[in-house]
């Protein structure tokens, strides 16, 4: 370990990327998103969506970062000094993010840990569907504040395993990443298989491949593929300006976001296979939806129940399920921490494991909301306001400020650096951050604003208080975007002790 923590090896970098993009939305959202909108068709404006918009973005973030040294708020500052904000945004986002994505990955390891009881369930869809609520006792509304103490115990199971996987940064990520990259690839394969083999799974996987021309007319199928795309990759929350800034001086930037983001579509189209196939082989083809959380602790139970007549093994496959999303969840729920955690490092000059245990311990507390008996409520209405609004915005704030205030030839000159087979043309990678990104990004947030206050008269959900959606949502919206002014008199403050701020310069080769 140098004195910034570096990857180990280019092949560490690469699995630790992907395994922070590849995450609980892959194997949910993504099927569920295809079945939206006429399978192979969705596939195709996914595929323009990442080569117009996720690739250049990615590597955008990997560079600069490389450049710097720095996470994303230095990073931005970097750029220039007004945009440091930007990055404090980003930074705060992801916080926010984490402290609710960690009561998920608690919540899939309850189901792995109670698979046992669906050995008793053959061909019982209701107490399938049911177990969930029942396990979580929530209501679905913002009423209850009790937290069942199954639930507490895996959430802190989740919490200490995300602190044991990014300790020691770049170095014990390194070392967690060769396992739970792998493991869950191996699991989709295993009940790939079992699906395909299944009478019925040919129509799963026709709805899947099979292009539905129709759909491309649907305004929602372009808004849905440009945000999978740019939630899926992990960028525009301080993550992949974290893991940028542990990549060697010969990295191949190009290539490797190349790799990174093919990598995570294919494992988004092999849960696309999982998820069809099984849905096809039990009958419940019509069942798929785009809610996550619906389909992995609601729907997909039921067809674990229809799998075959042995009640033990179908246990054994429901136990498969929910240890493939653990192992895809954990990657992405510590790379959230990492990136926070390096940014903030970074700016204050505190030591990264210090930053790290401040983040797990404040996150850890602020996630007891999420778990009481009212926290799927809460946690449906912070993640709205946090993916469909401020992670829009600060993308939109991103690509202006590396795109129209700073020289994107010296970012490109970054990326194909050690290039030697595919090098980034210029005239694709000037249009998409300066033009293209800017606008869909941009557009998509429209849309988010228009659906709210057109369409459902400015409450996301009429079942909650309006009341709770300001505190929730709202109110959080504007912590994060205030969190870079109120951090830079934090360090006005600390500069009459004697903090000196680094100077983050972008020097040429």
């Amino acid at each position: 370990m140098e004195k910034r923590g570096m990857w180990s090896s280019r092949l560490t970098f690469i699995l630790a990327a992907i395994g922070s993009a590849v995450g609980l939305g892959n194997a949910w959202r993504f099927p569920g998103l295809c079945a939206k909108h006429g399978g192979g068709t969705f596939l195709v404006v996914y595929l323009a969506a990442m080569l117009v918009m996720g690739i250049p973005l990615l590597m955008t973030e990997i560079a600069i970062a490389r450049k710097f040294r720095k996470g994303a708020i230095e990073s931005l500052r970097g750029i220039k000094k007004c945009w440091e904000p930007v990055g404090w945004a980003a930074t705060s986002n992801a916080f926010v993010i984490v402290c609710y994505y960690a009561v998920v990955f608690a919540w899939v390891i309850l189901m792995f840990a109670n698979s046992w009881q669906f050995a008793g369930m053959t061909g019982k869809n209701e107490e399938a569907s049911a177990l969930f609520f029942n396990l979580t006792q929530t209501t679905g509304l913002i009423e209850g504040w009790e937290i069942p103490w199954e639930v507490l115990v895996c959430l802190l199971v989740a919490w200490g395993l995300i602190f044991f996987c990014i300790r020691n940064g770049a170095s014990s990520v390194g070392k967690v990443v060769k396992f739970t990259v792998f493991a869950p690839v191996a699991l989709l394969l295993i009940m790939a298989v079992k699906g395909c083999t299944m009478p019925g799974a040919e129509a799963g996987l026709a709805k899947l491949f099979i292009p539905d021309p129709a759909a491309l007319g649907d305004p929602t199928l372009w808004v849905d593929a440009i945000g999978q795309v740019f939630y899926s990759l992990s960028i525009m929350m301080a993550i992949m300006f974290a893991y940028g800034s542990y990549v060697g001086d010969d990295a191949n930037v190009a290539g490797d976001a190349v790799i990174i983001a093919f990598s995570d579509m294919a494992i988004s189209v092999l849960s696309g296979v999982v998820m069809f196939a099984t849905m096809g082989g039990t009958g419940m083809l019509d069942n798929i939806t785009a809610s996550g959380i619906g389909t992995a602790f609601l729907v997909y139970p039921q067809a674990i129940v229809n799998l075959t007549h042995i009640g033990w093994l179908n246990a054994v496959f429901g136990a498969v399920f929910y240890l493939m999303l653990i192992t895809l969840a954990i990657d992405s729920a510590f790379s959230i921490v990492e990136g926070v955690s390096a940014a903030i490092s970074d700016k204050f000059h505190i030591k990264p494991k210090k930053v790290t245990i401040a983040i797990c311990l404040i996150a850890g507390v602020i996630s007891l909301l999420f778990v009481t008996r009212a926290g799927l409520a809460w946690l449906d209405i912070v993640d709205n306001w946090a993916n469909n609004f401020n992670l829009i915005i600060v993308g939109v704030f991103e690509c202006v400020a590396i795109g129209w205030t700073f020289s994107l030839r010296k970012v490109l000159s970054e990326i194909n650096r050690n290039t030697k087979r595919f090098r980034a043309p210029y005239w694709w990678y000037s249009i998409s951050v300066k033009v293209i990104s800017p606008v869909l990004l941009a557009g998509l947030f429209v849309w988010n604003v228009y659906t709210l206050f057109h369409d459902n008269g400015g409450t996301y959900n009429p079942d909650y208080p309006i009341w709770a959606q300001i505190a929730a949502g709202w109110a959080v919206t504007v912590l994060v975007f205030a969190s870079g002014f109120i951090a830079k008199l934090v360090v006005k403050r600390k500069k009459k002790k004697g903090f000196v701020e680094d100077e983050v310069v972008w020097e040429d080769n």
